[in-house]
């Protein structure tokens, strides 16, 4: 069962998060989706490590997220632990440990509105379950005849791999980290705000086989992401060097950023 208090973006949400889903539904278009990838998959921004960079985050507050006003490093520590003390498996735990890095993004200067919240396909028709539908009015998007069908510019089943997202922190965290990890844990880092998809269900048609197997992972992964926001705050001292070992299994000392 959903539990209904995480996610409630109608009831009591702060103001900043409809702002922020304003500016990202007014401004997420093709053209912009493009320039963005063109701007930051080159990774020439900033060498560091992985604790590094949660360090570097951990002076952000997300503005899109209504649940919780933690620093980044203790949600992320927060998911981690709930993935680990359920069994499951290292690399499992290391996802949840960085799921947000790509968040770094507004620490290089990008607007929190071209970083952070739900993720969609652009190029096509947008779902009714993407946050706040109606603020896509202003979208220069919506005034091209070629976007405004189910599929758009997309062949029935092409992959999501073949379909442009919505820019934001978990494509740009996927093409930093992505090679140094299971195929599952870069599916779900470049997913899991694409919640339309693995929550409501919405653009299946542009989905093949290897989505609909990976999707399960982005659902199991999503329940840890939402649900651990609690008040309780772990102690970053005591958990490093457990983490600081399980990134070593996974990653060199220093990433391209």
């Amino acid at each position: 069962m959903v539990d209904e208090s995480f996610r409630n973006y109608r009831a009591e949400a702060r103001a900043s998060v409809r702002e922020l889903y304003r500016l990202n539904h007014r401004f997420q278009t093709v053209e912009f989706v493009r320039a963005k990838q063109a701007e930051f998959l080159p990774k020439a921004r900033r060498v560091m490590g992985i604790w590094e960079a949660m360090e570097f985050l951990d002076t952000l507050v997300d503005d899109s997220d209504p649940d919780t006003e933690l620093p980044q490093i203790e949600h992320l520590l927060q998911t981690a632990e709930a993935i680990r003390r359920d069994g499951h498996p290292r690399w499992f735990a290391l996802t949840g440990l960085i799921h947000d890095l790509g968040k770094v993004l507004c620490l290089f200067g990008e607007p929190q509105w071209a970083v952070v919240g739900d993720t969609f396909p652009v190029g096509c028709a947008r779902s009714d379950t993407i946050v706040f539908p109606e603020l896509f009015a202003d979208n220069p998007d919506s005034r091209v005849p070629e976007y405004q069908t189910s599929g758009g510019i997309y062949q029935p089943g092409c992959g999501l791999a073949n379909v442009l997202m919505s820019w934001g922190h978990d494509e740009y965290l996927y093409h930093v980290v992505g090679g140094h990890l299971p195929e599952e844990a870069g599916y779900v880092i470049r997913y899991h705000s694409f919640y339309p998809a693995h929550r409501e269900g919405a653009y299946a048609h542009l989905m093949n086989d290897h989505d609909r197997a990976m999707l399960r992972w982005v659902r199991m992964f999503s329940a840890y992401d939402l649900y651990t926001k609690r008040s309780e705050r772990p102690n970053v001292t005591a958990l490093r060097p457990f983490y600081d070992e399980l990134i070593a299994e996974y990653f060199p000392p220093t990433l391209r950023w």
